[in-house]
């Protein structure tokens, strides 16, 4: 029997698809309410869940150990209101529950609109035992638990789940703004990071928050000084590594293609260090190695076919060797995954006129412009409207 576990607060809009994800898969459907005012409570409750409420303690681990005791399953699915688990997974997760050694199983996480890293590894499904408890301010995890468990307890092993389970609409910029989300972080963070200086965990959480911010000495610092700790996960070594590139890339671009590769050379899977491929084949690109730029864009796309990204730095690696069919052929997949792209739309267009399509161009161009115009974009939407006008000549109708 699993138990699907939810920690909730005014989710009315998002809960009900939440819910609807796990149909298959989880036997009980346990919602604890931290206070919502909206209608939440009754979606959980249409949806056929149980509603538990309690006082929102301050932090999500102490939320979600609460929480861990309002369940009876002997498995435990843990998922936000923002997130849903793909349907096509619940074979491969109901095998791996059936193996009686697997405590643990990581789930792969992805994170929708996002274009660096799209992939996280996170450990939300596993068996209610009681060693198993939730630490860690903000993003909270059952990792260091389950780490004293499995050196108590031998018999146990950690599973991994090797396709995409989670689908996480969360972290969107449109759905970032205007709210206090990163703030928090940014405070949970260095709260931690006064209580234990140099942690690897905290210190790469606050270090991308700081690049974001343009803080990049910042971010320099506090990143390098976590690298030197002894002990630490490979997960939280590789997100340490990626970031430390990003911020060293402006001023010194050679040391960032190292820490890429020093990066990839951590054995995780292929998805979760899709960051630092893409972004070490864009670096080598610039260098002019576009060979190498392009088998490693490659390999992204043949593992994660199903992010944008990797389509889109393809089809301008193929444009920049000059070849403008296999150019064509990447933006397409791209624009197939990811039609609000602006960019894709323009550099397709120029991949049409460098063929030889006119009118092909001329449309791109247009969807471009389109795409700017709608995304509030204005004065970039003007400047290509004046630009690609001056080409194609955008007012002509088609076949006119």
């Amino acid at each position: 029997m699993l138990s699907l576990s939810m920690i909730v607060r005014n989710e009315e809009a998002r809960l009900a698809a939440c819910l609807a994800s796990v149909k298959g898969l989880a036997d009980e459907l346990v919602v604890v309410d931290t206070g919502s005012t909206d209608g939440t409570i009754a979606v959980a409750e249409a949806a056929g869940a149980r509603v538990e409420r309690i006082e929102w303690p301050g932090d999500f681990a102490p939320a979600r150990n609460r929480a861990m005791d309002f369940l009876s399953g002997d498995w435990v699915l843990v998922l936000d209101a923002d997130e849903q688990l793909r349907p096509e997974v619940i074979p491969s997760l109901k095998a791996l529950m059936a193996q009686p050694d697997v405590l643990v199983i990581n789930l792969l996480r992805y994170e929708l609109g996002a274009a660096m890293a799209p992939y996280s590894n996170v450990s939300r499904l596993f068996r209610r035992h009681p060693g198993i408890r939730w630490s860690k301010p903000y993003h909270s995890m059952i990792d260091d638990s389950v780490q004293v468990l499995l050196e108590q307890e031998t018999h146990w092993r950690i599973a991994d789940c090797r396709e995409p389970a989670i689908l996480h609409d969360g972290y969107r910029p449109e759905l970032l703004a205007g709210t206090d989300k990163a703030e928090r972080l940014r405070q949970a963070m260095q709260s931690e990071l006064e209580r234990h200086p140099g942690d690897p965990y905290a210190s790469a959480k606050l270090g991308g928050l700081l690049i974001s911010d343009g803080q990049l000495q910042e971010a320099v610092a506090l990143l390098r000084r976590a690298l030197d700790q002894d002990s630490m996960q490979d997960g939280e070594r590789y997100e340490l590594l990626l970031h430390l590139a990003l911020a060293v890339t402006p001023s010194e671009p050679g040391e960032a293609i190292a820490l890429y590769r020093k990066a990839l050379e951590i054995s995780l899977d292929t998805r979760i260090t899709l960051g630092a491929r893409l972004n070490l084949a864009a670096r080598l690109m610039e260098q002019g190695d576009l060979e190498e730029a392009i088998n490693l864009t490659r390999i992204a796309t043949q593992r994660a076919p199903e992010v944008a990204l990797g389509w889109y730095n393809l089809g301008l690696m193929h444009r920049r060797r000059g070849d403008i069919s296999a150019a064509l052929q990447a933006y397409e997949q791209a624009l197939q995954l990811d039609p609000d792209n602006a960019a894709c739309h323009q550099n397709h267009a120029v991949a049409l006129l460098m063929g030889g399509d006119i009118e092909g161009a001329r449309q791109g161009f247009r969807n471009a412009i389109a795409q700017l115009d709608h995304q509030g974009r204005t004065d970039e939407a003007q400047n290509l409207r004046q630009t690609a006008g001056q080409i194609v000549k955008l007012d002509v109708e088609p076949n006119a």
